[in-house]
Formats: structure tokens, sequence, C-alpha cells
């Protein structure tokens, strides 16, 4: 992993030593030749996958029928890198669109690669434990799985944990899920697709194998946080690309509208991910990334909701993207339209770097921080405001943190969970645990040592000629 500067703080570039390789995962958004000759503009989404995300390398397909929205490969070029899409399972009936799609993308699947640069295992992003049940939830975003443990679970570092049940499959509509929450009293299983689905699905807790969700939201593009307001049956969603909060009903479904919306230059919001609340002090908290950019008014937007959805990429203004600080936002939960936040904690001192998960305990006011490039849990007073440090941090080679990205407080039983995206393991700690302090228990997808490849959602594909490596940005 390439660590980026703190000016282009939303860069995580993953380097594999190869000769030549390519992208294979949903679509084709970048994917440049060795010598420059030739280069994959982008594809309309091929459908639901079973695959994972992973790199592939072939041999030039001269051969091969490029669909309109693919430019040529030049007739002189040396070994380039090709777009392709390559799955161990049976292509999905859903994949093409039209006749000469399925047939390309026929051709290209059972062209078997080279060599594959792919995670066999599961990469954990998100996080929530069913207090009722004893149960743990956690979303894989690598196998697009949800995988269901028992609480008091621990592996040993050797040993893999073994789930009670999982959900995964082309009926389930899972696809780089990075937000999860359990419903207390049912036990269902609410989880956010990030990129490729474009929905919300939510499961029962009996839920298991290759199953329909039992119901489905349409949510905008790039959605990532989710938090329920169980009182008033209020649904919020974090949408990064688009700078946004969206609050729907609890039990909203299909193309069903937003109560309200929060967006816009006044707002603060750059790159949301992580969102919870305070339903005790009616606040919300967002961990923002960093990015920003302008959107232009506009009637456009989904069917009948245009009015309530939020403003897309389609309507940013060009050269208006900047990179800001990472920072926490803090709003009134029924903060709307674009609304300033009541105050930002923010700055060189807070350590803020790719925050992703948080979760507040209002009880003890502490705000708990996933810190994803840095391996550590930030924890701030919940009432902090401006360049402040955390209260306490939770880093160190004992504490097995690696890219952590989700977050659960289990107030029951006082423990902090958390995903750890860069090695294959959720681990739990006391709630007040700083330092460098072991887990309490371990679960484990991979064995001890197992490297991580992270490849979670590529955009893009490089070669580096000098160091013989294949550069990745997620």
């Amino acid at each position: 992993m390439i660590q980026a500067s703190s000016t282009f703080q939303n860069l995580r570039v993953i380097a594999f030593s190869a000769l030549m390789g390519a992208l294979t995962g949903w679509g084709f958004y970048g994917l440049k030749a060795d010598h420059g000759e030739f280069a994959a503009a982008q594809k309309a989404p091929l459908g639901n996958l079973a695959g994972d995300a992973q790199l592939v390398s072939y041999q030039p397909l001269p051969e091969m029928q490029w669909g309109e929205a693919c430019l040529p490969i030049s007739a002189s070029a040396s070994p380039n890198f090709v777009s392709a899409l390559w799955q161990q399972n049976q292509f999905s009936a859903r994949a093409a669109t039209t006749e000469a799609w399925q047939a390309e993308a026929t051709a290209t699947s059972t062209r078997r690669p080279l060599r594959v640069i792919r995670d066999p295992y599961a990469t954990f992003s998100s996080v929530a434990v069913d207090l009722e049940r004893d149960e743990v939830v956690v979303t894989d975003e690598n196998l697009f799985q949800i995988l269901v443990y028992d609480r008091l679970a621990n592996s040993s570092p050797t040993a893999r944990t073994e789930p009670k049940r999982v959900i995964s499959g082309l009926n389930t509509k899972i696809e780089f899920q990075c937000g999860l929450y359990i419903d207390q009293e049912s036990g269902d299983i609410y989880a956010v697709n990030n990129d490729t689905m474009r929905t919300l699905v939510v499961f029962s807790r009996q839920a298991e194998g290759d199953v329909s969700p039992d119901r489905e939201l349409a949510t905008p593009q790039g959605t990532f946080g989710i938090a329920v307001d169980e009182e008033a049956q209020e649904l919020f969603l974090s949408v990064q690309h688009d700078n946004a909060l969206v609050v729907f009903r609890k039990l909203a479904s299909q193309e069903e509208a937003p109560i309200r919306l929060l967006q816009g230059e006044r707002t603060g919001l750059a790159d949301p991910h992580g969102i919870a609340l305070d339903t005790k002090n009616d606040l919300i908290f967002v961990v923002n990334h960093g990015s920003v950019r302008r959107t232009s008014p506009s009637d456009s937007g989904r069917g009948s909701q245009k009015e309530n959805w939020p403003l897309g990429r389609d309507r940013v203004v060009p050269g208006s993207g900047r990179f800001v600080s990472p920072s926490i936002t803090v709003y009134a939960k029924e903060a709307s339209g674009n609304t300033p936040p009541l105050r930002v904690i923010e700055g060189p001192r807070t350590q803020l770097n790719w925050p992703t998960g948080i979760v507040v305990d209002p009880e003890n006011g502490e705000l708990f921080v996933a810190n994803d490039m840095l391996d550590s849990i930030l924890v701030f007073n919940s009432s902090a405001e401006g360049d402040v440090a955390p209260i306490r941090i939770l880093e160190g080679a004992h504490t097995g943190i690696k890219n952590p990205t989700g977050l659960f407080l289990d107030t029951k039983n006082n423990e902090l969970w958390v995903t750890n995206f860069g090695n294959h393991t959720v681990t739990v700690y006391p709630s007040g645990a700083g330092g460098d302090t072991a887990p309490l228990r371990t679960i484990r997808s991979a064995p001890m040592g197992e490297p991580s490849l992270m490849i979670g959602n590529p955009g893009a594909v490089e070669f580096d000629t000098k160091r013989k490596e294949i550069l990745v940005p997620n």
C-alpha cells in the first residue's frame, strides 16, 4: 500500500508485482495499456456477478469484437492490458442488456486468464451485533456476502472462524456492502450496497444462502453509511458521491421518495462515509473523507422523486472539485436542505485520516472513529469541536487493527467491535480500551498472516514498467 500525501487523502493505491494485469469485476473504469496504445472507456454495468473483485492477466485478444462503448486495440500494440470479465460461477442471465453484449461477455468470461491476483477470503467491511440473540453480523466486500457468527466466537491464529449462516449469491443482490444495521427487536438485517447495486437490501434473521431480500429500497449512487431512529421510524443514509444525507421512512421500499435531504455547499459534507445517531441529544455525526465539488441546480432526478433526490454526478460543475481536510460534522437530527453543521471536528491534532466508521455513546459522551489509514480507533468527547486531540487512541501491534472500516458499540456487554479491512479479521475490545490493547476475541476469515489484497472496489489499474508493479487505486 502507498499512503498518499495529506492533500490527496482519498487515494489508496495497492501495488502488486507482476508483468501485466487487467482489472475484472463489475465494470471497467479506466484500463490503460503498457505502452499507452489502448484505453478502455467505461462500459455499462453487466449485471450482478457472484464473483469477487480480482485482477487477471490476459494475452492480447485481437479477435475480440468490442462494444461501441469501448475503444479498439491498436493493430501495432504489444501486450496490452485488456478489459475482461471472468468468474468461476455461471454467467448471470441478467448480465447482458443486448445480444451483442451477451455474446461479447460470454466469449470473454469463458477465456481463461494467464494468472489471477485475487483474495479468496472474506474481507470484512462493516459489523453489527444482534444483542437479543448473541450473534454478530458482518459484511464481506470481497466475496459479496453477509456472514453471521456467534457473538462469543474466537479463533486461534491458525484457524478460520466458521459462520453460523451465510447470505450470498445472485438472488441476494449483495454487492460492495459497506453499511449495516440490525433491528434489535425483529433481528432484520439492513445492508447498504455502495456502488454497482443501487439498492438497500433487508433480510430476515432466518435468511440463509442465495435468497432474495425480503425488502429493497432504491438508493442514490454511492450510498455508504446507515443509521436508524427507531422511535421516529426513520432511516438515515450517507451518500458519498453526492455529498448528501437522505432520510427515508424506516419501512420504505422500492422507489419511495425520501422524507428529507441534507445537501449543499454550506453543509460541509465532503465525501461522507460513516454516520451515527445520538437520539438522546437529537444529533447526527458524520465522518467525511474530504473531497468536494459543486453541483448545479437541476430539476432532473429519479422519476417522480426528482424534487427530493440528491443532485448527481451528471450535474457536477467542471473544475469545481477540491480536497479539504477530513472531518466529523455534527447536525441537528431534523436538519435538511443546505444547512451548515452545528460544529465540526477538524484539523491536524485530530489525527483524522480517511475516517470511515463512527459510533456514538451518548451515556458516556464519547465518539468512536475508525481511522482507516493510520490503523487506529480515535475516541473523542462527543461535545468536541475544532482542532482537538482524541481523549484516547486504540492502536498498536497488539491490537490487531489494520485498516479499520466498520464499528459497533455494544453497550449491553460494554464491547467495541472493529472490522479490519486489511487483515481478514473482526476484533472486539472493552469499550474503554486505549493504547496497544490486545482484543478480547478475534473472528478470522483466513489464517493469520494471509495477505489481504484490499481490492475492495477498484476503479482503474496501471502498470509501473520501472518497478514491474501493478498499481490499483481503490
